[in-house]
């Protein structure tokens, strides 16, 4: 058990290195944000599972606290309204459940940040084509090369594994990143 737990330490450790190549794609995002935030724009967050949970994460970083003390920012997880969740997969099927919260929540200059390991999941994606009709920015995180998300962001993060726990364990890691430039970016803390 020993030499499993050190191996996946030492994938883990090699994964979050390699986001080294990655400054500056992390440094955009973080301006974007930082930018619109600071413009009276908004940030919703979708994901399905693990990329669920990731993006209440963040949101709650966001709109509550990450270091300090500050005002609230204006962060909406697309994951938690079981209501809204349901009814729209009940009525316009899955795929849609987060269009629609796009359609009716996002508003042009607000921005839309995508979480998928696989970068594959049709209800993401299609929340960021209807996010980019609508004349907001879209960011994804996403890993196995980034699939059809990657094309659909202005902005991409792509961890280089196929290993689905190692690529959410750098999207954690990116979204604390996020959320501290976002506090540093607005002076914030």
């Amino acid at each position: 058990m020993s030499q499993r737990i050190q191996n996946y330490l030492s994938q883990h450790t090699a994964v979050i290195e390699a986001l080294s190549a990655e400054i500056e794609t992390i440094a955009a995002m973080i301006e974007l944000c930082t930018r619109r935030l600071g413009e009276g724009n908004k940030i919703l967050i979708c994901g399905n599972g693990g990329s669920a949970a990731d993006a209440q994460h963040i949101a709650a970083e966001l709109i509550g606290r990450f270091v300090g003390d500050r005002r609230a920012l204006p962060a909406i997880a697309l994951t938690t309204d079981s209501s809204a969740l349901t009814a729209i997969a009940n009525d316009y099927g899955y795929n849609a459940v987060f269009a629609r919260q796009v359609e009716g929540l996002g508003r042009t200059g607000d921005v839309l940040l995508s979480i998928s390991t696989s970068g594959n999941s049709e209800s993401v994606n299609e929340a960021s084509r209807t996010a980019a009709a609508l004349g907001m920015h879209t960011m994804a995180l996403t890993g196995k090369g980034g699939g059809a998300l990657k094309s659909l962001a202005d902005l991409a993060l792509v961890v280089p594994s196929e290993v689905t726990a190692h690529i959410q364990e750098c999207h954690i890691v990116m979204g604390h990143l996020l959320c501290d430039g976002i506090e540093q970016g607005l002076a914030l803390v």
